[in-house]
């Protein structure tokens, strides 16, 4: 039993390495043609899911920043060549993922959201976290949000009904938002450990963000309600209970993968979701219908994506 187990564990690590490998991180500079609008509208599920997905846009721009600024701490750390290139991708992708839900940030806040407030809030805490904490403890929670960030991405893009009948640029921009943090949904993780990390501090890192993560969710989606009109209606919450809880609950389809951050053993690419990825790359160069014309990318790529 102990001889499979070990065989098992060595087999796990060879895989874990050839997926490393072969996961290249392309930096894609898509815009996407919102419109203001239709913010209030977008999903045909009606304005509780329309906020819930408008809400989780808040957190993006400085959560990006912070992730970008965990990673490049402890670049000095890296000394696989695959992996620092990867740095890189991951950077330019997060670079691209901020500039774009911050447009789409100052859309909503135009429309009378008051997402300035919320995202300076948001800029508060994540500054209070790096004052307190070291920075691998950074490091660890930005692993750790990785995994939500990930995990949720896999969720929308395994089950397409969720937004097949949107408006089609925020359709198109939460699949791309999705994919792209599962293309890169082991970089974090994979400096982290590089930069000597352990099962105990990931795992309180996990913790801490999980609590602060959802707080901050509960908190954005009653503020967002209230500016729609909603918040005091019961049949509301009752909606908002049943996007994260119910049968096809944000939070059910979570679960399983939360858990097992919380292994020893865990790393992202445990579930190979490369398929899921390489699809959605392929509808965008064949259809270009996934933002900007020019798939590839342009030269307008922010300055947090250039920078490796």
């Amino acid at each position: 039993m102990a001889t499979t187990r070990t065989s098992s564990r060595a087999n796990d690590v060879e895989r874990r390495a050839e997926l490393k490998t072969e996961q290249h991180i392309p930096v894609r500079n898509l815009r996407f043609d919102l419109d203001p609008e239709r913010l209030r509208d977008w999903h045909p599920g009606g304005p509780v899911i329309t906020a819930f997905f408008n809400n989780l846009s808040i957190f993006f721009p400085a959560g990006e920043r912070f992730f970008i600024r965990s990673v490049r701490a402890h670049r000095g750390h890296v000394t696989d060549p695959v992996l620092r290139e990867q740095v890189r991708g991951f950077c330019g992708q997060e670079g691209v993922h901020n500039r774009e839900h911050q447009r789409y940030n100052e859309m909503l806040e135009a429309q009378g959201y008051p997402i300035a407030e919320m995202e300076a809030r948001v800029e508060r805490l994540l500054a209070f976290v790096e004052k307190t904490f070291p920075p691998r403890m950074c490091l660890a929670a930005t692993a750790a949000l990785e995994h939500f960030t990930a995990t949720m991405g896999h969720f929308l893009l395994t089950e397409p009904e969720l937004l097949e009948d949107a408006a089609a640029p925020m359709r198109d921009l939460w699949r791309w938002h999705s994919a792209e943090e599962n293309e890169h949904k082991a970089v974090a993780f994979d400096v982290y450990m590089a930069a000597g990390g352990n099962y105990p501090e990931r795992a309180f890192a996990m913790v801490v963000a999980t609590v602060l993560f959802w707080a901050k969710v509960v908190e954005h989606q009653a503020r967002m309600m209230k500016a729609d009109g909603t918040a005091w209606r019961p049949g509301s919450w009752l909606r908002f209970g049943d996007i994260l809880v119910g049968e096809a609950g944000v939070l059910r389809g979570l679960l399983r993968p939360y858990l097992d951050y919380f292994r020893p053993s865990f790393h992202p690419w445990d579930v190979d979701n490369r398929a899921l990825v390489e699809e959605w790359a392929r509808r965008l160069v064949e259809t270009g219908s996934y933002g900007a014309a020019d798939p590839h990318g342009g030269s307008e790529v922010p300055p947090a994506a250039t920078r490796g």
